[in-house]
């Protein structure tokens, strides 16, 4: 058995089972602190905010001194440390504090856990997906039983042990961790300034944001407008958790035959299934109906994920994979993330959530003309060449 791939699957099932154990219960937690919906949404929204500047800054951190173990080591223990603060203070001005700090840190680590996955899983003959995976089941199986847990324990003013209890794991594996290194060159900030000069990868980002923005729109409204729709707490509970159920069979079955196929046409594909997911779910007015459509979260995002993160990779050099992937993640999460929860929260305020999703409906529309578009006319170009 390869160590270092059993590593990477445990460290994936590992830290994203945290995920799982804090983000669906924090806002419950805030409103027992008092606090109202749009302080609570504030604290909510600063994580893609962060995304912006943090996770380029660690990339680049992370390459230039050629290390992403003890990087990530650092970022997971300023998380937890942060988490202290948030759960100690009954000030609203230092929980904004802590929640910038928790998101700067936390955030941060996601891309750099995905370039040590993505390299260990070539060396070991594995694929991406298949390590990845893992990620969904801690995800999964924390979302599921961190409820109960808490209703064990006593509510969820009590969510604090159970999160730095659900670190441990992590932490630990993490120690067993090989620091697999790149090419050895310590690279500049002039070095990293040729992303700026890289015109396939900039048109990739800007068609990822254009794709994003709806998706990021669900990740924020999808549980307002389900109770908009008469959907009960539980109801928006067990449709994430369906929804991270769908991605495991996509991470495990893809990535056997995606290199059939060019990035930029499968990216197309994928925009064509959301403007149907989108359709969907603008048409549908059932709740227990759009519970399930959550799982066509697999035949949209987790596709996206593994084809998007492998085509980002290609675009650039090896000793700056994880600054391009900190800021494919930066769009990812942080300008489509802002930009979704603004925009669809404006829309469902003024006309209501199916026109939410109308417009995200259009916006993939787009993406898919024009991923599909530039595959054609990059096909075309090395025809004529």
């Amino acid at each position: 058995m390869n160590k270092q791939i059993w590593t990477l699957r445990g460290l994936n099932l590992t830290y994203y089972a945290t995920s799982a154990v804090l983000m669906p219960f924090l806002p419950l937690y805030f409103g027992l602190k008092g606090y109202s919906s749009s302080q609570i949404g504030l604290l909510m929204m600063v994580g893609p905010f962060v995304a912006i500047f943090a996770q380029p800054l660690w990339g680049y951190l992370s390459d230039r001194y050629n290390t992403l173990k003890f990087i990530i080591f650092g970022l997971w223990a300023l998380t937890v440390a942060s988490s202290v603060g948030i759960f100690q203070t009954d000030a609203y001005v230092w929980a904004f504090v802590f929640m910038l700090m928790l998101y700067f840190f936390m955030l941060s680590a996601v891309p750099l856990l995905d370039s040590i996955t993505i390299k260990g899983a070539a060396q070991s003959g594995k694929s991406y997906g298949s390590v990845r995976l893992w990620g969904s089941i801690g995800f999964t199986v924390a979302a599921v039983i961190s409820g109960f847990i808490l209703e064990a324990l006593g509510g969820v003013q009590h969510i604090a042990w159970l999160y730095w209890t659900a670190w441990i794991l992590p932490l630990i594996l993490l120690l067993f961790l090989k620091d697999d290194k790149t090419s050895g060159k310590k690279i500049s900030l002039k070095e990293v300034g040729s992303i700026v000069n890289n015109r396939p990868f900039l048109w990739f980002l800007l068609l990822i944001f254009i794709l994003m923005v709806p998706h990021r729109m669900n990740d924020g409204l999808f549980v307002l407008y389900l109770k908009d729709l008469g959907g009960s707490d539980s109801m928006a509970g067990w449709g994430w958790a369906i929804a991270a159920v769908g991605e495991i069979p996509a991470f495990a079955l893809l990535s056997r035959y995606m290199n059939r196929y060019h990035e930029m046409a499968l990216l197309g594909v994928v925009s064509i299934l959301y403007t149907i997911r989108w359709l969907l779910y603008g048409w549908i007015t059932d709740p227990t109906a759009l519970m399930f459509m959550q799982m066509m979260h697999s035949f949209t995002f987790a596709i996206f994920w593994i084809v998007a993160l492998q085509y980002a990779v290609r675009l650039v050099p090896e000793e700056m994979r994880s600054t391009g992937l900190a800021l494919f993640s930066a769009v990812f999460l942080g300008l489509a993330g802002i930009t979704g929860g603004f925009v669809g929260g404006y829309i469902k305020d003024l006309w209501g959530g199916q026109w939410m999703y109308l417009l995200g409906a259009c916006m993939t529309a787009l993406a898919a003309v024009l991923f599909l578009g530039t595959h054609i006319l990059t096909l075309r170009a090395k025809k004529t060449n």
